[in-house]
């Protein structure tokens, strides 16, 4: 039987964990495939999972009155989606879309937050793989809000 333990080595996230923190990841692994325009995950939903995309595009998107759908982040081959699945209460924040058809490594939260709490150094360097990801991407935020709101600084006198 074929793990997804070399498709796990293989993403950048991950890249130089031990051995045996990677099968324990795989183990919470599944792949799926997703058709353009579905939504794998609704904001509000229960966050039991994150996606690693192996093949397309996903969206973090919101939907704001007067505005309509508003795309917060864009991600493609090789790159994680969903960060909820690490804080209570497990609730997604943004709704996930495919925007292309697009085929995923699904990695189970509940089953590897059990493994985080038996295993305390995977907890450790899993968090801090996060984390440092989160800061990439408020940064990345920082400057598309940058970018759409420009310079607007006032004086103050």
């Amino acid at each position: 039987m074929q793990t997804l333990e070399p498709l796990i080595a293989g993403v950048a996230l991950f890249k130089g964990m031990k051995q045996e923190h990677l099968a324990l990841i795989a183990g919470c692994a599944t792949n799926v495939r997703y058709e353009a325009g579905q939504f794998p995950g609704l904001a509000g939903s229960p966050a039991d999972c994150f996606w690693i995309i192996r093949q397309g595009c996903m969206a973090l998107e919101i939907h704001a009155p007067d505005r309509g759908t508003i795309s917060i982040a864009t991600m493609g081959d090789g790159e994680v989606v969903g960060f909820s699945w690490l804080v209570p209460p497990y609730q997604l924040r943004f709704d996930v879309h495919a925007l292309t058809a697009t085929r995923a490594l699904l990695i189970d939260g509940r089953c590897l937050r059990g493994k985080l709490a038996q295993d305390h150094e995977l907890a450790a360097d899993l968090l801090g793989r996060f984390s440092t990801l989160a800061v990439q991407r408020l940064e990345a935020l920082s400057l598309q809000l940058m970018d759409i709101y420009g310079d607007h600084a006032t004086n103050i006198d």
